[in-house]
């Protein structure tokens, strides 16, 4: 059996020396989460599943879809014998949702935050060379109030949530690292400055020991600098570029340098070395502008929730990663929101590549609010610890342009809606506080609560174009004014202020035929000719906005039930894409405006 997406999965911190452990895995179901107590810990499971893909998903080989407070993992895990000497790491991409490593009786570590990846040392249990047992139980009960996205707290698939993914859903590997060793770098790009800003700590640093980083693109070799590491906890490394070599990331010309880091002894030889890559960009926001290398580009962006028919959260290929963004691009989208769901760093390595315009977000929809007051705290800690992991494992990849960490997030009752603003002001600092590079949005859609959120957004699923013009139509004369469709639900609510005003979700419209099987938004188009007609009203009317810095259509493909998806589930055009692609292609008001 060929090893299941054996691409490198951190494609910004790459080191010659690791082993991918997908594949088949022994695994049990847990449905009382007596697992332990009954001694699943280090025995033998009797069943079979393909890792990473989740047991949910055809492609695990098991395709069991009803829910289950736990599952078990396990696997003999051999050290190879060439990595004597250095320290060897055991890393999860994702497992959904409380994550326990043992290795043999042992227990090494707990991980909480289902979307986000974990390491655990093996070194002082396992040396190279040996072998031992290796399991993981994955906890994740679909009563918890933590960030889930859209996976379905029932056992079947309605309105818009779909099958769940419990336990690992994203690659598990092992990767041998020296005694003293680089961390996973953290790359902000300074374009006033000509520079890029390379952050990492070094673990376990020696005396006169040095951090060298050489950037270089097709030419060669750019610009190097070196920093001692031995004086600060981490090391920071100013890359300036020279003018004459600088080229800047953009969907027109997605131009990426590579960075490779090494850390150096003291007499000049190398401990450790990876590689990297750095794009050269920035974003900035003046007024109601959205500016991207300086200037004002309009967002034409598509909704992406990041499912498969046989994979669910896994794409079952790197390819089909590559596919959607392409996809997209084929259609005339210049990006996407990465909706709710954390999606595989390949999938951002690839837009770095492709030129494609990336809004990172928490999958906290459909979660609501803690039923009393005194859940707070945990709500808190869900949320934020997992938000503040997501910034970091994604802070490098030029193509983010923007966090995003709630959608549609409201309440009807007043103590709820006190408790939502403090979790609000806490996930917007925590993005500040961890990229002062990105601007960021509160809460996508209705329920913006803070007062010096950097965009403003909302959802108008309005399917006639004239009532949609109308309704933006002085967007400037509307400071003050509160947009919101939720009737006369009360919702905690702040009026537009100025900012750069972005329709983040619209569309999601449907072809009459598909919607007897599912469901879209608004009176389905009768037939192609409608469906070409109405994409084209719709993102005219924010075309021809000068005040709308961008669209978010919804979306790109059919999920599940929701059949509302330029493309089918199983990326088939539902019709020709020629005309929505004409449709998008003029240039932008907002960028009339320069």
């Amino acid at each position: 059996m060929s090893i299941p997406r054996s691409e490198h999965p951190r494609p910004q911190s790459i080191r010659d020396d690791w082993l991918c452990l997908n594949g088949a895995w022994d695994f049990a179901d847990d449905p009382g989460d007596s697992g332990e107590q009954r001694g699943l810990v280090g025995t033998d499971l009797p069943d079979r599943i393909v890792v990473p893909f989740c047991r949910e998903s055809q492609l695990s080989g098991l395709e069991r879809v009803d829910r289950c407070l736990a599952v078990w993992y396990g696997r003999e895990l051999e050290i190879p014998a060439a990595w004597a000497g250095k320290r060897v790491l055991l890393h999860v991409g994702a497992a959904d949702y409380e994550a326990t490593v043992w290795l043999g009786d042992r227990e090494l570590a707990r991980h909480r935050g289902g979307h986000v990846p974990f390491t655990v040392e093996l070194t002082p249990h396992l040396q190279p060379g040996a072998s031992g047992r290796l399991t993981i139980r994955c906890r994740d009960d679909w009563r918890w109030q933590v960030p889930r996205g859209k996976q379905s707290a029932r056992y079947e698939n309605y309105g818009c949530l779909y099958t769940r993914t419990t336990g690992i859903w994203q690659t598990v590997w092992l990767e041998a690292v020296p005694e003293s060793s680089i961390g996973r770098p953290r790359i902000t790009p300074q374009l006033g400055a000509g520079a890029l800003l390379v952050e990492t700590r070094i673990d376990r640093p020696q005396p006169d020991q040095r951090l060298r980083a050489l950037v270089s693109d097709a030419k060669g070799e750019v610009v190097t600098a070196e920093a001692a590491v031995d004086l600060d906890l981490g090391a920071c490394l100013w890359l300036a570029i020279p003018e004459e070599r600088r080229r800047l990331w953009s969907p027109q010309d997605p131009h990426l340098y590579d960075l490779q880091l090494e850390l150096l002894d003291g007499q000049g030889g190398v401990v450790d070395r990876l590689q990297s890559y750095a794009g050269l960009r920035s974003v900035a926001i003046r007024g109601d502008r959205f500016l991207l290398n300086g200037e004002p580009v309009f967002q034409r962006l598509v909704l992406d929730q990041g499912y498969y028919p046989d994979g669910i959260l896994t794409a079952p290929d790197d390819d089909a990663l590559r596919r959607d963004i392409e996809l997209a691009q084929a259609v005339g989208f210049n990006g996407a929101r990465m909706h709710q769901k954390i999606f595989e760093e390949r999938f951002c390595y690839h837009a770095d590549r492709l030129g494609y315009l990336l809004w990172g977000e928490l999958p906290d929809w459909n979660q609501g609010l803690p039923a009393a007051q005194d859940r707070e705290e945990r709500y808190n800690f869900s949320y934020v610890h997992e938000w503040q992991q997501v910034l970091e494992r994604d802070h490098s990849h030029p193509s983010i342009i923007g966090w995003c960490p709630l959608n549609e997030t409201t309440s009807k009752r007043l103590d709820l809606g006190e408790m939502l603003w403090p979790v609000t002001r806490c996930l917007v600092d925590a993005a500040r506080a961890s990229d002062r590079s990105r601007p960021v949005i509160d809460s996508s859609g209705w329920t913006h609560l803070i007062a010096d959120a950097d965009i403003y957004d909302v959802h108008d699923y309005e399917q006639d174009p004239a009532v949609l013009r109308e309704r933006y139509a002085e967007l400037p004369s509307l400071i003050g004014r509160t947009f919101c469709q939720q009737g006369a639900r009360k919702i905690w609510q702040l009026p537009y202020q100025g900012q750069p005003f972005f329709v983040s979700e619209f569309g999601g419209t449907s072809l009459a035929g598909s919607a007897e099987e599912g469901w879209g938004y608004g009176e389905a188009a009768s037939d192609e000719a409608a469906f070409h007609q109405r994409f084209a009203a719709l993102v005219g009317v924010f075309l021809d906005n000068p005040a709308v810095c961008g669209y978010c259509w919804t979306q790109l493909t059919d999920v599940f039930q929701e059949v509302n998806g330029i493309y089918g589930f199983d990326r088939s055009a539902k019709v020709d894409l020629a005309p929505l692609k004409e449709a998008q292609q003029r240039r932008a008001a907002y960028e009339e405006r320069g």
